[in-house]
């Protein structure tokens, strides 16, 4: 990836390249290679498809796969499964998860195995550069196929639906293309709206959970608690990966002051937390793994092998992987943003701060009282959502694909973790700089003073009884920078 360009080759796009391609304005080109294997792959399709029963091609979907496609309706075929199929409903989903599902099939359809026209290539790419969407709905899939989303993506390239421009979504008319009828279910047969939202929110949660070590250590530096917790020794008597890093990230932050600890045995918020940070850093890491094999891989059924000139009639549609995965990130999500809550709660404390309570102006003043109520509000909403999707399933389309991972709606869910547990931790932010303040103390040097000091530039130093609010939404959209500082 250059600055402000993203070659798209079917076999190295990773989240971050991702979350440029839906955030930022940047243009989007395929390389050769990726059209080459497209090409192959769409006459492969073609060959075989001239020779045999292929799924989508000459045969009807789902219950209706037994049911041949007769040559005089083969052109009408594709046209009529495209139509009935853009049905979803509710309100329209993010752009940003549009842009990045058009990103995540443009590089599927580049690794080759989809049989899809490699003109699309181009045409998608058309789309992402002139910053035109498709209308997509939120309900319509289950982890088995955005079915819904792609189809109302390609009757938007036929002209039958207008694309999206703008601020406001308005309906405009933009490049075309001819979609072949044999490519309508090859087009499809995708996941790439819930791949798209599942890579932004692996990287969003990834970015959250390197900032929520930066303010735990200022909350750490706030109340002098002890670094025994971090030591080497500790870590290499239960040595988990993401438990060493975390009390690793947490020495390196504190290197630069070793104030004389106040307790002999802090709180679990302190004590405990490279053992419950550490597997939300572990579980957040292997989602983005998982995704970013997914992005990369011909999922699609059936699955055109160039190499060996044939067809397989598979699985590799089931998101199964990715489901489990981000189910198994929001659960340690959840157990790290109740310490986050739990040190919020020291910080209102007078024998952990040395400051009236909750940091109140006088004695009788509520300070940041309200900050532990809008955090567990957060944390609320987090638990909520940590709820596995997996547990679900369905059976479908006459009894014949019986059964879905629901991965959707677990992106869906980490996307809307994230984002509570972001306004959470600007709970804690805020709380741990007007502590500082007030006591008159910084950190001596290091990223927790850089920390420090952005907060510091942006908060408002006023401890009068106010609102707050203002100063919640400002330390939730600093957390990004402070995750830069993560060591």
């Amino acid at each position: 990836m250059e600055n402000s360009r993203i070659v798209i080759d079917g076999t190295s796009l990773t989240c971050s390249q991702v979350v440029v391609a839906a955030r930022e304005d940047v243009m989007v080109a395929i390389a050769p290679g990726g059209v080459e294997r497209a090409r192959a792959a769409w006459r492969v399709a073609r060959e075989v498809a001239g020779s045999q029963p292929v799924y989508g091609r000459t045969t009807g979907v789902g219950a209706n796969r037994v049911v041949d496609v007769e040559w005089e309706d083969a052109d009408a075929h594709g046209l009529r499964l495209l139509r009935s199929h853009a049905a979803g409903a509710g309100p329209l989903v993010a752009p940003e998860i549009v842009r990045a599902m058009l990103t995540v099939r443009l590089n599927q359809i580049a690794a080759g195995g989809s049989g899809v026209e490699p003109g699309a290539l181009q045409a998608l790419a058309d789309v992402l550069n002139l910053g035109l969407l498709p209308p997509v709905p939120v309900y319509g899939a289950i982890g088995t196929g955005d079915l819904t989303a792609l189809a109302s993506t390609a009757l938007c390239l036929l002209g039958e639906r207008s694309w999206l421009a703008g601020p406001e979504g308005a309906p405009e008319r933009g490049p075309g293309y001819r979609l072949q009828s044999a490519d309508a279910l090859a087009f499809i047969s995708s996941n790439a709206a819930t791949l798209g939202e599942a890579a932004l929110a692996v990287a969003d949660l990834r970015r959250m959970l390197r900032a929520s070590t930066v303010v735990a250590a200022l909350s750490h530096f706030a109340v002098r608690a002890s670094e025994e917790p971090y030591a080497p020794p500790v870590q290499d008597a239960c040595p988990h990966p993401g438990q060493r890093e975390a009390a690793e990230t947490m020495r390196t932050l504190l290197a630069f002051d070793r104030p004389a600890p106040m307790r002999i045995q802090d709180p679990y918020g302190y004590r405990a937390f490279p053992q419950v940070h550490g597997p939300a850093l572990e579980a957040a890491g292997y989602a983005e793994q998982v995704v970013t094999r997914e992005i990369n891989a011909a999922a699609e059924n059936p699955l055109v092998d160039v190499a060996g000139r044939t067809v397989w009639h598979n699985g590799n549609f089931h998101t199964a992987y990715v489901g489990l995965a981000l189910d198994a990130a929001r659960a340690a999500l959840f157990q790290t943003m109740a310490l986050a809550a739990a040190r919020l709660g020291t910080l209102a404390e007078p024998s952990f701060t040395g400051l009236y309570p909750f940091q109140g102006a006088t004695e009788a003043s509520s300070g940041i009282m309200i900050l532990e109520y809008v955090a567990h509000s957060c944390l609320a909403d987090v638990r909520r959502l940590a709820t596995p999707a997996a547990l679900g399933s369905a059976v479908l389309s006459r009894g014949v694909e019986e059964h879905a991972g629901f991965s959707t709606q677990s992106a869906r869910a980490t996307t809307d973790a994230v984002a509570a547990y972001r306004l959470g931790l600007g709970c804690e932010l805020v709380a741990a700089v007007r502590a500082l303040r007030m006591q008159g103390r910084a950190p001596s040097g290091g990223p927790l003073r850089s920390a420090f000091d952005l907060a510091g530039a942006v908060l408002d130093p006023r401890v009068e009884d106010r609102p707050l609010d203002a100063d919640i939404a400002v330390a939730a959209d600093l957390l990004p920078r402070l995750a830069l500082l993560y060591p």
